[in-house]
């Protein structure tokens, strides 16, 4: 099994170059809200005209800043607006002082920011049930206020970090009429990954102009494909935010444009795999591929199933190809399936087939498949033509050394 570092074995080379968005400037700050010694507060400012377009986590127990932004998310305006984002507490399951930590930061950053309360969006990422220091937050705006830069994205990727790895950066340039239209998008994520909605915390910047009905429903669809099709533990955070804001300064209109659909739908699902990748103690990247579904939902539980599964993830990691936890998976899913007409693949090898273990099966070449960082599930149900792909990724003990002390 492959060693465990301090950065994960899945981390691309580098963070990308992403372009400069028109009509955005980030800063960060070192606020000591948990972590000493490190940038801990992002701010992103965005010009007037801004669209904002979202997903927050359904858990029964979101924090304070989901239900603020939940409130906001949609209110007709055409003054600038701004995106706060603290790690280290993520103000959650704080009652009513969680309230008033959202209160006093949004209304800090309206005045330090000049534009309306009801266009600051906040989010929190770290320890549940501690009161938020907020003040420690609010003591740092007026220095983030006059330092936003640009170019400076790359930055805020790092100020949101948790038990995250590394930063993760995304993007995407297309041509449209002879212009140029961007999208630039960060994240953070590790665990505490399942997702019902979106996955932690990401911010998607681009400069296209669009209407918010239209902005909202190309994230919505894209985001049951990419952030809702990831687990690394099968936990829902109570935190889950995802923000689009389009700033229009192109000038190039894209309601109904499918090259940027397809754009920003490229961005948000590399944004889910490098989330993935990073997942605590993470040693595989996995992707599950179920077919032959009674549809589409169902072959989306199955794989849910089998991708949240610590048996099939144990296995994975000791480099195991288990099938046999594979059919148990499928069988306690819940959703429709047929013994007899099942058939797995570990990468290309067939290792089973309408229900029993396929005659050219090769125990060899499914464990060569299983060496690699990249594994590839497909389970074919066999009695439809419903389909789904999920992302997941191994469980090691590296995953408990992180969380059995992350309070500490």
């Amino acid at each position: 099994m492959a060693k465990i570092t301090a950065v994960s074995p899945l981390a691309p080379a580098a963070f990308p170059a992403l372009p400069v968005i028109e009509g955005v400037k980030f800063s960060t700050a070192v606020a000591g809200v948990k972590y000493q010694g490190r940038t801990d507060v992002m701010l992103a400012t965005l010009i007037p005209g801004t669209v904002i377009a979202g997903a927050f986590t359904r858990s029964a127990t979101r924090s304070a800043s989901v239900l603020d932004c939940q409130a906001k998310l949609g209110l007709a305006s055409d003054e600038a607006a701004a995106i706060l984002v603290n790690s280290g507490n993520s103000n959650a399951f704080t009652g009513k002082g969680g309230v008033a930590s959202v209160e006093a930061i949004t209304a800090a950053v309206a005045r330090v920011c000049d534009l309306p309360q009801t266009r600051v969006f906040t989010s929190s990422t770290g320890v549940i049930g501690e009161p938020l220091p907020h003040d420690r937050i609010t003591a740092v705006l007026d220095a983030l206020s006059q330092t936003g830069d640009a170019n400076s994205i790359e930055a805020a990727a790092k100020a949101i970090m948790t038990t995250d790895t590394f930063p993760k950066g995304s993007k995407a340039t297309i041509e449209i009429d002879g212009k140029t239209v961007s999208i630039a998008g960060i994240a953070k994520g590790s665990g505490m990954i399942a997702p019902d909605m979106a996955t932690m915390l990401v911010y998607i910047f681009t400069d296209a102009l669009i209407c918010q009905d239209a902005l909202q429903a190309l994230v919505s669809q894209s985001n049951e494909q990419t952030f809702n099709a990831i687990t690394v533990d099968s936990d829902t955070s109570t935190s889950d935010s995802l923000i689009v804001a389009a700033t229009g300064a192109s000038g190039v209109a894209v309601d109904g444009n499918s090259d940027f659909a397809e754009a920003l739908h490229s961005v948000m699902l590399d944004l889910a795999h490098q989330v993935v990748r990073d997942g605590e103690g993470a040693t595989k990247f996995v992707e599950i591929v179920v077919t032959g579904a009674g549809s589409d939902a169902e072959a989306k539980i199955h794989a849910m199933s089998i991708a949240n599964s610590p048996l099939i993830k144990t296995a994975i990691a000791g480099e195991d190809p288990n099938w046999g936890r594979v059919v148990m998976a499928v069988g306690k899913s819940g959703a429709a399936a047929d013994r007899d007409r099942l058939s797995i693949r570990f990468g290309e090898v067939e290792v089973a087939k309408n229900g029993f273990r396929s005659e050219g099966y090769s125990e060899e070449a499914a464990t060569a498949h299983m060496k690699g960082q990249n594994i590839v599930i497909g389970v074919d149900i066999g009695i439809g033509s419903g389909t789904a792909t999920v992302w997941t990724c191994d469980l090691t003990h590296g995953y408990i050394s992180i969380n059995a002390d992350y309070r500490s």
